[in-house]
């Protein structure tokens, strides 16, 4: 099984990515971008972890039955409870549901702390956020929550991966910039609809070799469909 590839973006982006076997994504607050695309062509329904609304997101997933959706962001472990009451109101609607754990207080408890049925999702550092929980710490299949590609690539010999996120790559084409697979640089004929098309290609090139937990994530995706909805 491939490790599953979504991009949040405009619908040039999404069209171009899908061409590569990538899926939709959408944060709950903006479908907008993906109106024109099936709603159970959904693969990835993002959060606005900043200012979170549990009633407008699951409205959103219920109107578009993604593959994934993330949970609120547990900040504080003293919200885990409250938190995972909402995880599984959203099983209801999404056929996956990550958790995002950054508080340091959960550092090498994630396996006591989270439910099975729950991926985890690691908040890839960046300059507007990341976690500071320890990779060890992630004990299960793993949603990589963007950050630029090479970096989520290291992160798969610390982690198993089940999925990623990633529109970094569409910043660096509006300069005219490109991943090769293993940087950025200027791309030798230029022009942003091929800067994408390009880095799509070389993320999906550096992940082609990735397969040393594929029967790990075959067994996820099966208990996925015996799993019971919650009442």
């Amino acid at each position: 099984m491939q490790v599953l590839k979504f991009v949040a973006h405009s619908k040039k982006v999404i069209s171009i990515a899908k061409e590569y076997g990538w899926h939709p994504g959408a944060r709950y607050t903006n479908l907008r971008d993906i109106k024109d695309f099936n709603f159970n062509e959904l693969g990835f329904l993002d959060i606005n972890w900043k200012s979170y609304n549990h009633e407008k997101h699951i409205e959103a997933a219920a109107k578009t039955s993604p593959r994934l959706t993330i949970a609120r962001d547990v900040e504080c472990i003293f919200s885990l409870d409250k938190i995972i009451r909402e995880a599984e109101t959203l099983l209801k609607y999404s056929k996956h549901v990550a958790i995002v754990p950054k508080d340091t207080l959960m550092n090498g408890r994630l396996n006591e702390l989270i439910p099975k049925e729950f991926l985890l999702a690691y908040s890839v550092p960046t300059k507007y956020g990341g976690t500071k929980v320890s990779i060890e710490s992630f004990d299960r299949p793993v949603h990589l929550l963007g950050g630029r590609p090479d970096t989520q690539r290291a992160l798969a010999e610390k982690m198993t991966i089940f999925s990623i996120d990633c529109n970094r790559f569409t910043l660096d084409a509006r300069y005219g910039d490109y991943f090769d697979g293993v940087t950025f640089r200027r791309h030798p004929i230029g022009g942003y609809e091929r800067c994408l098309a390009d880095s799509i290609n070389n993320i999906n090139k550096i992940w082609s070799n990735y397969g040393p937990h594929d029967e790990v994530l075959d067994v996820l995706e099966v208990s996925c469909e015996q799993r019971r909805p919650f009442a």
